[in-house]
């Protein structure tokens, strides 16, 4: 059986963003709103993952915000949950 995760994210070009984020994150801010005022990703689609991004989805504690950073840029990652 194929392992799955569901993940939500927010992409941004520098980590001095990311950290601000993930800052406010743990504040109690709304990922969704956060995600819609600062996230440059263009997709929404499902599919297959960077290894990194992968890697936190398949075993970063959920609900925690994760700093990610691949070749896109830096990635706030937040696990909801995984099979």
């Amino acid at each position: 059986m194929a392992r799955t995760a569901s993940a939500l994210h927010i992409l941004v070009k520098d980590k001095e963003l990311a950290d601000d984020i993930i800052a406010k994150l743990k504040k109690g801010a709304q990922f969704d709103v956060l995600a819609k005022k600062h996230s440059t990703c263009p997709s929404g689609k499902k599919g297959d993952m960077v290894s990194a991004f992968d890697k936190i989805c398949f075993s970063g504690e959920l609900f925690t915000p994760h700093l990610v950073k691949t070749k896109f840029g830096w990635h706030v990652v937040k696990v909801l949950y995984r099979t």
